[in-house]
């Protein structure tokens, strides 16, 4: 079986590529550059990440006119990186590429980092959102492509200790792109909860 494997240099993404990789697909990692503001820390961190796992095929999908539209706190430096965080279709944006991608490279199966959905906090982080795509994927692709999460199961406490127990590290999950992470954004809050 082989897969597209979304990837954004963030422990989620990397812990999915990894269990991937532990499984024996064949992975086609895809970065999408959507515009978001941490473009660069995240890029960095998916190429060492990727090397690391020994993963030589990364493509990156250049759509920054995404955010560059559709602005948000991740995308727009002028807008608040928690309160206006929502970037619609974001999700669903990625999808589609990796299907596209995943019709072109003919795999089996696009995956995404999404955690247990108790933990959405958007409605593209939920298990009916992923069904729905599966389901409208398979339609315009003319095949069956499987929409995989496979850590929607997990909580972030879980998916730490499990990326601790497979030695990985050095991975980036700040949406502010700083060099140090803010310790404020959403993705910097999930540390913070699940550790406490």
């Amino acid at each position: 079986m082989s897969v597209v494997t979304l990837v954004s240099g963030g422990l989620d993404s990397t812990l999915v590529a990894y269990l991937a990789k532990e499984e024996g697909l064949r992975i086609h990692p895809l970065f999408v550059d959507y515009g978001q503001r941490a473009l660069e820390r995240e890029l960095s961190a998916c190429k060492r990440a990727m090397s690391r796992l020994g993963l030589d095929n990364l493509e990156t999908a250049e759509l920054s006119g995404f955010g560059a539209l559709i602005r948000s706190g991740l995308t727009d430096p002028s807008q608040h990186i928690i309160e206006d965080a929502f970037t619609p279709g974001r999700n669903m944006l990625f999808l589609l590429v990796a299907a596209a991608y995943a019709h072109k490279v003919d795999a089996d199966a696009v995956s995404i980092g999404l955690l247990h959905e108790e933990t959405a906090l958007f409605p593209d982080q939920t298990s009916a959102f992923l069904k729905e795509a599966e389901s409208l994927i398979c339609r315009i692709m003319g095949r069956e492509i499987k929409v995989l999460a496979p850590l929607s199961l997990f909580h972030k406490d879980e998916v730490i200790a499990l990326a601790r127990m497979k030695g990985i590290e050095g991975t980036y999950s700040c949406h502010l792109g700083e060099e140090e992470p803010c310790g404020n954004c959403i993705a910097c809050n999930e540390f913070k909860i699940e550790e406490a």
